[in-house]
C-alpha cells in the first residue's frame, strides 16, 4: 500500500443541498488560505478542502531578469524562510556559472546561514504558532491560544522560544548581511565571510542554545507521553515520504541526493541526482487551488503523493551526524515500533530534533577557521541551466532555472516545501473533520482542530502560491470609494 487517497476534486452529487462551512482565514500560518467543509443534513462531513487563494506568479515575472539578480529576488517569496529560497537559487545558478564545487569558505558560510535559518524557523513555528494549542488544548479559550498566553502561563518556555529565534536570526544577519532578505549568497559562492569577533559573539551563546534546544525536545516528548492516544491518532494517514539525504545517507539540510520511501518504510528511490528531478516528480493542478499537487511519476497521482519536512527527514535518513540529535532520533524511531510514524502531530517532535541538530551543527561550524577564509567565489564552464535543491525548514525545496546566452532567465520552475505537502495537508484535515466534527454542533474550538492539523505541517502558503495552475484569476478595478468599475476573469 503506497498511501491512502481521497479524491478531493469531485463534489458529492447532492452538493447543492449541503451546508458549507468556511474557516477563513486559517490562522497562525504564514500566508493566506481557507478551509471549506460540506456537511449533510445530519451534520456529517462530506467533503473537506484546503484552498490556497492568494496568487504570487514568481515563476513568470522572474523571466527576463539577469541570473545574478535571482537569489535576491526569489527570497521575496517569503519573509519567514527567505534564506531557503536565497540558497536554493544560488545553488541552481552555481551550475549555470560552472561552479560545481565551491570553496570551503563559501560552502561553510552558506551552511551556517542555512542552519541558522532552520533554527530560527523551527523555533518560531513551535513556540509562537503551535505551542499554544499543545500547552492549553485545541479547544481552549481562543484569546489565550497565542504567544502572549504562553508567556503568561509558561514564561520560561516563551523566553527560550524568543531567544532561540533571536539567535538564529543573528546567525543569518552575520552570514547574509540582514536578518531578512539578505544578499550573502551569490552564484559561485558568497560575498562575505565571518571574522573572529563575529564567530566569538555567536560562540558565547551557542552552548545555551544547544541546552534550550534539548529542553524543547524533552517538552515535546512529555506532551506525547501525557496523551499518546491523541498524538498518535490525530489526523493520521499513511503516505510515501521524500527528502534529501547526504552522500552517506545521513541527515543533510544543505546538499545530497533524493530518497523516497513508501508508507511501510521500504526505499522506493535512492541516490537520485537532483539535476534529474523532473524524471522523478510530476505536478498536478486542480481547479480549486493556486497550489499544485506533486507526486512520484512512477506511481502516478493516485498513489504517488508524499510527505516532506521534519517527519519525513528524520525517518528517511540513516542517521543524524550530531550526537545529541542522533540519540533523540533513535528514541523517535523506537516510538514507531518498527513502522514509520505517520501522525501529523509527530511533526513537532521531529521538528525539535532537527532544531537541536541545527544548534549542534552551528556550534561545530563556529569552531572551523574556514568560516573566516578569504577565497569566496569560484566558477567554471558556463551552462544553460541549473537545479538547486535544499531542505528548507518545511521540506524539500527545488529551484530550476534556464538561462539564455544574454544571461537572462528564460524559464523558472519552483517546487516549494508546502506544495509537496499539499495533498498530505488535505488528507489530514479530512481525517480530523470526520473524527471530531461529523454530527456535532460546530464550535470555534472544534474548528480549531482543523487548523491544528494544518499547523502541524508548518505550511508557508505564500511560498506555495507561486504558480497559477488552472484556477481562474479574477482581477477587480475599484474606484476611490471602493466601487467595482471593471472586472476581468481569466483561466490559465
Amino acid at each position: 500500500m503506497q498511501g491512502d487517497h481521497f479524491e478531493l476534486e469531485n463534489a458529492p452529487a447532492d452538493a447543492g443541498t449541503l451546508r458549507r462551512v468556511a474557516i477563513d482565514p486559517v490562522s497562525r500560518v504564514e500566508g493566506h488560505g481557507k478551509v471549506t467543509l460540506l456537511l449533510d443534513e445530519n451534520g456529517q462531513v462530506q467533503q473537506v478542502r484546503l484552498h490556497i487563494v492568494e496568487f504570487r506568479g514568481f515563476e513568470k515575472f522572474i523571466q527576463g531578469r539577469p541570473y545574478w539578480e535571482v537569489p535576491v529576488m526569489v527570497q521575496r517569496l517569503c519573509g519567514i524562510c527567505p534564506v531557503s529560497h536565497h540558497l536554493a537559487a544560488a545553488k541552481a545558478l552555481d551550475h549555470v556559472l560552472g561552479a560545481d564545487r565551491l570553496t570551503p569558505t563559501a560552502e561553510k558560510v552558506r551552511r551556517l546561514m542555512h542552519y541558522g535559518q532552520i533554527l530560527q524557523s523551527h523555533a518560531l513555528h513551535f513556540f509562537h504558532l503551535s505551542s499554544p494549542d499543545l500547552l492549553f488544548g485545541f479547544a481552549s479559550e481562543a484569546g489565550r491560544r497565542n504567544i502572549v498566553g504562553v508567556a503568561a502561563a509558561y514564561p520560561e518556555i516563551a523566553r527560550h522560544g524568543v531567544l532561540l529565534r533571536k539567535f538564529g536570526q543573528e546567525v543569518i544577519r552575520l552570514t547574509a548581511g540582514k536578518r531578512v532578505h539578505g544578499t550573502g549568497a551569490i552564484p559561485g559562492g558568497v560575498n562575505r565571510s565571518l571574522n573572529r569577533e563575529e564567530r566569538d559573539s555567536l560562540l558565547a551563546e551557542i552552548y545555551a542554545i544547544v541546552g534550550w534546544s534539548r529542553q524543547a525536545v524533552h517538552l515535546v516528548k512529555r506532551l506525547h507521553a501525557a496523551d499518546p492516544a491523541l498524538y498518535d491518532s490525530f489526523g493520521t494517514f499513511r503516505s510515501n515520504i521524500l527528502s534529501l539525504v547526504g552522500a552517506d545517507g545521513s541527515l543533510d539540510f544543505y546538499d545530497g541526493h533524493l530518497r523516497a520511501r513508501d508508507a511501510d518504510g521500504r526505499i522506493l528511490v535512492d541516490g537520485f541526482p537532483i539535476q534529474n528531478y523532473q524524471q522523478l516528480i510530476r505536478e498536478e493542478v486542480k481547479p480549486w487551488s493556486y497550489m499544485k499537487f506533486p507526486f512520484l511519476a512512477a506511481l502516478g497521482p493516485q498513489h504517488g503523493w508524499y510527505k516532506v519536512g521534519p517527519l519525513a527527514r528524520v525517518q528517511n535518513c540513516d542517521r543524524i551526524p550530531t550526537p545529541l540529535a542522533e540519540a533523540e532520533r533513535r528514541e523517535f524511531i523506537d516510538h514507531g515500533q518498527g513502522n514509520l510514524v505517520h501522525a501529523p502531530l509527530a511533526y513537532h517532535w521531529a521538528r525539535m530534533i532537527e532544531m537541536l541538530h541545527a544548534a549542534e551543527t552551528i556550534k561545530a561550524l563556529l569552531h572551523d577557521d574556514d568560516l573566516s577564509g578569504s577565497t569566496l567565489v569560484t566558477s567554471g564552464v558556463r551552462k544553460r541551466q541549473g537545479v538547486g535543491v535544499i531542505e528548507a525548514p518545511r521540506g524539500t525545496l527545488i529551484h530550476h532555472y534556464q538561462v539564455d546566452d544574454d544571461d537572462l532567465v528564460s524559464s523558472c520552475n519552483l517546487i516549494v516545501s508546502t506544495t509537496h505537502n499539499n495533498q498530505p495537508m488535505n488528507e489530514a484535515i479530512r481525517r480530523v473533520a470526520q473524527r471530531y466534527l461529523s454530527g456535532r454542533e460546530l464550535t470555534e474550538g472544534l474548528l480549531n482542530h482543523i487548523e491544528v492539523a494544518i499547523r502541524a505541517f508548518d505550511p508557508c502558503l505564500s511560498c506555495a502560491t507561486h504558480a497559477l495552475g488552472k484556477m481562474p484569476l479574477q482581477l477587480e478595478l475599484q474606484d476611490a470609494v471602493g466601487q467595482v468599475v471593471d472586472r476581468r476573469c481569466t483561466a490559465s
